[in-house]
């Protein structure tokens, strides 16, 4: 997650067996006094659990915001009050919450939380949809006195970013809380609109989509795009939370009673998965890229008198920099069986590269960009273990069968938060991959609800 500024790095030191790491508000979390990680026994993982849950519950109901200024409905926060991100409304982050939440209901059968989250789930989406641009762009985040601070929704004409897509999974979720769709009919056109506008400013040449720079892009210092040339990559996070979204606002559009929507829905889903898959896909490596789109034959603005030979056979290049997102297409089911069996053991378990002690490695271990240090804007991704990337990567093992080798990750994931529950009181937005200790933000809570999915 990114913080306003777009360049304001807070440096830090890379966190060791026995360091501990300063976070932006003074607050020391500890390196966890015990490494065991996987190797817990069963009552160990079962207390480990009973723990996280009980925290979860304890403090679910500080993540429900009243409607406030500009966000006129009840919305839902990422962080506990006062802890950084806590007053602000992120796009993709309001999603993983609302799901962590939906999960904790569920766990706990507790229909008061339920019911409130009916509310405080679809008035997110409502506070994001209603604050579109005529163009149909919406913000990456908003605070309750200003509705866009990255000034991105139709005011920005270098970069045409805004939020992730992810409000068809969003209200899907909504849905369900609420028990039908109908009360989203009035809004399914905000939807669509948003959905064109990312493929109006945003398609690339082969048909991928491209952030047009590299603010607040969800993995903040991705090397594949942070740094790089104004629209050049087609990135597989974006592509594949597109496709992901698509598929679910087909499926809204079929229980609105909308088909023509509904299949053409479908279809540009199916072109985009077939595009990654094209594009995207590395046989010789055996992993998914995100792709440099920037390829142009410029022989006849360069030598115009010389003869042409053969012609530019290539329509994009891989960025073979080994990020989790290689992971996604297992999680949104894009890649084949045999795809996913060669990913899996060619690359997650054939060595430390991406599986570490406490989970997967955002960034390769092999990679010369990977870091552990604390930084904020951009957070860190070139290395450190963040639970949604654990989460992606869970869900794409059990998807295609790797039912040990998931249960192992989710056993790293509820032993690491437990344990940073255990020692610094409140949980942490990211963690070092081979101690566990808590690199940035105490009080974070987000997508590390989705530790409940894995209990």
């Amino acid at each position: 997650m990114t913080v306003l500024s777009r360049r304001d790095v807070l440096a830090g030191l890379a966190a060791s067996s026995a360091a501990t790491i300063v976070t932006a508000f003074g607050e020391r979390p500890q390196t966890p006094a015990s490494g065991k990680g996987a190797f817990d026994s069963g009552a160990e993982r079962s207390q480990n659990a009973d723990a996280l849950r009980s925290y979860f519950a304890a403090n679910a109901a500080l993540l429900l915001r009243a409607p406030d200024g500009i966000l006129k409905h009840p919305s839902v926060s990422p962080s506990l009050p006062g802890k950084r991100y806590s007053t602000q409304l992120w796009d993709w982050d309001t999603l993983w919450t609302s799901q962590g939440l939906f999960r904790l209901a569920e766990l706990q059968h507790d229909e008061s939380l339920r019911k409130k989250l009916s509310e405080h789930v679809s008035g997110s989406l409502l506070n994001f949809l209603e604050h579109a641009s005529a163009d149909g762009q919406i913000p990456i985040m908003m605070t309750s006195t200003d509705p866009d601070p990255f000034r991105i929704a139709g005011a920005n004409v270098t970069s045409r970013n805004q939020a992730k897509p992810v409000f068809g999974q969003l209200g899907m979720l909504a849905c369900a809380l609420r028990g039908d769709a109908k009360w989203l009919d009035p809004h399914f056109d905000s939807i669509l609109h948003f959905y064109d506008s990312w493929v109006k400013h945003n398609s690339s040449p082969i048909g991928l989509l491209v952030w047009g720079d590299d603010v607040a892009i969800g993995d903040d210092n991705d090397p594949t795009t942070f740094g790089r040339p104004f629209f050049a990559s087609a990135n597989l996070l974006l592509n594949c939370l597109f496709y992901q979204d698509l598929l679910a606002s087909a499926e809204l559009a079929r229980r609105l009673g909308r088909p023509a929507d509904h299949d053409r829905l479908s279809s540009q889903a199916e072109q985009l998965a077939q595009r990654i898959q094209t594009f995207c896909w590395d046989a010789r490596d055996s992993y998914y890229y995100t792709v440099d789109v920037q390829c142009v034959d410029r022989r006849a603005e360069l030598i115009p008198t010389v003869p042409r030979g053969m012609d530019m056979s290539w329509k994009c290049l891989p960025i073979k920099i080994q990020m989790f997102t290689g992971l996604l297409p297992l999680w949104c089911g894009i890649a084949s069986q045999l795809q996913a069996d060669e990913l899996v053991k060619n690359n997650y378990l054939a060595d430390d590269r991406l599986c570490a002690r406490f989970g997967v490695r955002s960034l390769s271990s092999r990679e010369s960009m990977y870091s552990l240090a604390f930084s904020s804007n951009p957070s860190n991704w070139l290395g450190p273990v963040w639970i949604i990337v654990n989460y992606f990567a869970w869900k794409g093992l059990q998807r295609y069968g790797y039912h040990r080798e998931a249960g192992a990750l989710a056993d790293k994931t509820i032993a690491l938060l437990a344990s940073d529950l255990k020692v610094n009181g409140a949980l942490n937005e990211y963690y070092h991959p081979d101690t566990g200790a808590a690199l940035s933000h105490n009080g974070f809570m987000d997508w590390n609800l989705l530790v409940l999915e894995m209990i």
